[in-house]
């Protein structure tokens, strides 16, 4: 297997490639001129390896690069989540201290928020409680044994889920963050007794305390550990059959990427890939344009991700979900909605329209589409106003208007009684209603104010909805990438190597044991060195970021802070609380200052710096000319229906041209439609910046 490639300077041609919900998107970057090459193919559901090679060969094809060039390959993919969401997980096992079999299915014996009281049904545990097996042991808080590991009884486990005829093995002891040698013996064990089985370590997934949230982590691993092995082995055989030597680097969810050696060991770390790309790659394209605070909004055919962005970076949180699963590994904080071009609108029986979260997805997708789908969707509402051509992908996909209007009228209009353009315009308003909302929890929700943030608006549908979300929301900036539809890609682009980790070492004020926490920080930097060791990062290239998860004494939860750089000390931990105390403000708009506040986690993020892509600057237009439009066609707009409006071509539009809405502009991934009463401006790197 090859490695990461030290010397980025050498690099000539890097290929991202991004496996979303309904395209695949592909990015060929030459990295000493910046020149791109992009490309779109339909996603390929059964198996997206094929919808990859298909992408890479379109993009390739279209360049004239030989294959053997590519110096770098990333990928972001949605097999990891695919695959919890929809339950195709692999037939796992798990074995657990004796007395916690049920771990998984007592939970935290609650039921989610948003979920009716008495109508809800516990979903599905990714590991039944026959196949859990018990083993006597028991390690105390504080890392003793109290306990010894019965080994006889684990190899009867093994031999007994080899019976079963699982294939991935979970392994979660009480206290194994503490110590992990009882998870280590039992692998040891397991591995002699069933060789072919997969093995997934508590203290290796998630090495923190509360033992529901680990052990569903851990077991979720397992779950899809083999699904992720299988579609690596899928690329990496590809990539040779291709003689494609170049290394591969899968994103994470964290932001970063890694190589497949740690995918495949921690697979979960592969949930999210794909949306944390994409607001990865907002990041950059908010601080290229000037706005390094933004909000992200990335809206594809299935749903819409949104995600804060703070001086570049991406916000993370350490407890997010994955489907109705907790999910407590470091992930980029999105917040995710079923709102998309393919959101189908439905009328219910208390005659109310709905949009989403049921989606017509790729296949058959949209009505317009033509390949079955009969179900009014938003890409059908916004072909018969307009806002879109009849065509995508440069003529690839061409849209069939009357089956749009016939889907709309028989299942919205008629049963509600409307016109065909006030149904199709009802959608748009409901599905903007649904995203606004989702913005509001990422901003408002969090204590931040919109008005300080740029939007910056992606993904296939997110320049045709966004200059109707900037009002409502409270932004004035709307930024549209120079490729939009394929930003996931263009993401990974940016991003560098990612590690984190975390151990469970809980600090009472006032008695930190300041030894015991450097001591803690040092084994984990050097955990996190040889990671970056075994990926080929030199020294000069690493960085290393120090966090801690705090509380008041008695709470229940935690908030993750950066600690200060420099020695640990004394003044190192009162500021850490001092943040502490003012994030919680900011939070939950109190802070008990007077209160203790002690340390659970402590955190390590590594990161190995790479060579970014570089955008070129564009051709600038002499003396402020306004650009000209390549057409004209009729967009229907609230309160004014249908206009005749200007459409400009992307690739024709020059730095520090400006002109004034209604105005429409089409690429290759997506249609950016530019409201009355607005802006654009033409920035230096292509970017249109929308002032609302």
């Amino acid at each position: 297997m090859a490695q990461f490639p030290l010397e980025m300077q050498m690099a000539k041609y890097e290929l991202s490639v991004d496996v979303g919900g309904t395209f695949t998107d592909v990015i060929l970057a030459r990295t000493d001129s910046g020149a791109l090459w992009i490309a779109k193919t339909p996603t390929t559901p059964r198996d997206p390896s094929q919808g990859f090679f298909a992408g890479a060969e379109k993009v390739l094809g279209s360049s004239g690069v030989d294959p053997g060039a590519l110096h770098t390959i990333f990928h972001g993919s949605t097999i990891a989540t695919n695959a919890i969401l929809e339950g195709k997980g692999a037939r796992c096992g798990m074995i657990v201290s004796d007395g916690f079999r049920f771990v998984l299915e007592i939970g935290r014996h609650d039921v989610p928020r948003k979920e009716n009281l008495f109508s809800w049904i516990k979903p599905a545990r990714p590991v039944p409680g026959r196949r859990i097996m018990e083993v006597p042991e028991r390690i105390l808080l504080d890392g003793s044994v109290a306990l010894p590991l019965d080994e006889h009884r684990c190899r009867e486990a093994a031999r007994q889920l080899k019976a079963e005829r699982v294939e991935a093995v979970a392994v979660v002891f009480l206290h194994a963050y503490a110590n992990p040698a009882h998870e280590q013996r039992a692998a040891e064990l397991l591995r002699e007794e069933f060789p072919e089985a997969l093995v997934s370590l508590s203290s290796d997934v998630l090495p923190v305390f509360r033992e529901y949230e680990r052990s569903m982590a851990t077991a979720l691993n397992a779950y899809i550990q083999p699904v992720v092995t299988r579609y690596i082995e899928k690329l990496e055989s590809g990539l040779e059959e291709r003689n494609i030597s170049a290394p591969l680097l899968l994103m994470k969810s964290n932001g970063g990427v890694s190589g497949p050696a740690m995918a495949r060991r921690q697979a979960i770390h592969l949930a999210l890939s794909g949306p944390a790309a994409g607001v990865i790659g907002a990041g950059y394209i908010g601080t290229l344009a000037g706005y390094p605070d933004a909000i992200s909004i990335d809206i594809g055919g299935t749903s819409a991700d949104v995600c804060l962005i703070r001086e570049g970076r991406p916000t993370l949180t350490h407890e997010g979900a994955i489907g109705p699963f907790p999910l407590h590994t470091p992930i980029v904080d999105i917040h995710t909605i079923g709102a998309g071009g393919g959101s189908i609108a439905a009328v219910t029986g208390q005659q109310s329209l709905t949009v989403g979260p049921g989606s017509a997805g790729a296949v058959p997708g949209p009505a317009c589409y033509g390949l079955g789908g009969e179900s009014p969707t938003v890409t059908d509402a916004n072909l018969v106003l307009g806002r879109i051509p009849g065509h995508l992908l440069g003529g690839e996909i061409v849209l069939d208007l009357e089956r749009a209007q016939r889907a709309i009228q028989d299942h919205v209009a008629a049963p509600l009684g409307l016109d065909l353009h006030r149904a199709a315009e009802g959608i748009l308003q409901i599905v903007n209603n649904n995203m606004v909302g989702a913005l509001r929890v990422v901003s408002v929700e969090k204590g931040y104010d919109p008005g300080r943030f740029a939007l910056v608006a992606f993904g296939g549908a997110g320049p045709m909805h966004a200059g109707e979300l900037a009002g409502p929301l409270g932004t004035p900036t709307v930024i549209i990438p120079p490729f939009p539809g394929i930003l996931c890609a263009l993401g990974m682009l940016t991003t560098d190597l990612q590690f984190d980790f975390v151990q469970t070492c809980v600090q009472r004020a006032p008695h930190y044991d300041l030894k015991k926490i450097a001591s803690v920080y040092e084994r984990l930097a050097q955990e996190a060195a040889t990671h970056l060791e075994a990926d080929g990062v030199p020294p000069e290239r690493r960085r290393f970021e120090r966090m801690a998860d705090l509380r008041y004494a008695k709470q229940g939860f935690e908030l993750t802070i950066e600690l200060p750089p420099g020695e640990l000390g004394a003044h190192s931990i009162e500021e850490l609380t001092d943040a502490f105390h003012a994030r919680h403000e900011q939070l939950y708009t109190f802070a008990n200052r007077e209160t203790p506040v002690e340390i659970v986690n402590l955190r390590i993020k590594a990161v190995g710096l790479v060579d970014k892509l570089e955008l070129r600057r564009i051709a600038e237009a002499r003396d402020g000319a306004a650009p000209e439009p390549a057409l004209t066609r009729p967009v229907h707009f609230t309160e004014q229906g249908f206009v005749e409006t200007p459409v400009y071509e992307r690739g024709s539009l020059l730095a520090g041209q400006v002109f004034a809405g209604p105005a429409v502009v089409d690429q290759l991934d997506t249609t950016t439609l530019i409201f009355p009463g607005q802006r654009a401006t033409v920035d230096a790197y292509g970017n249109l910046i929308l002032s609302v």
